[in-house]
């Protein structure tokens, strides 16, 4: 451990800007792997269809397509009330 230390103060006194530039593109790639963020955008993201969802009528024989387009049917978006 002494030794990685010695390692990273010694790269910080010689090329600081190098150094600065490693630890923040680093950083940056671990930053989304523990963001809070990531789990509500992939939350998200699974709920939002590929297709735009083009108006059917009902002829009585499809349980599943809503009658009215404010009718409650299809994924559950209530966790976007909690953010």
């Amino acid at each position: 451990m002494a030794a990685i230390g010695a390692f990273l103060k010694n790269v910080w006194n010689k090329e600081p800007v190098i150094f600065a530039s490693c630890a923040l593109g680093l950083l940056g790639m671990a930053l989304p792997l523990v963001s809070p963020w990531t789990k509500y955008s992939g939350m998200m993201n699974a709920n939002t269809p590929y297709t735009y969802p083009v108006p059917l009528r009902d002829d009585g024989n499809m349980p599943d397509v809503p009658a009215h387009p404010a009718e409650p049917k299809g994924n559950n978006l209530d966790f976007l009330k909690n953010l």
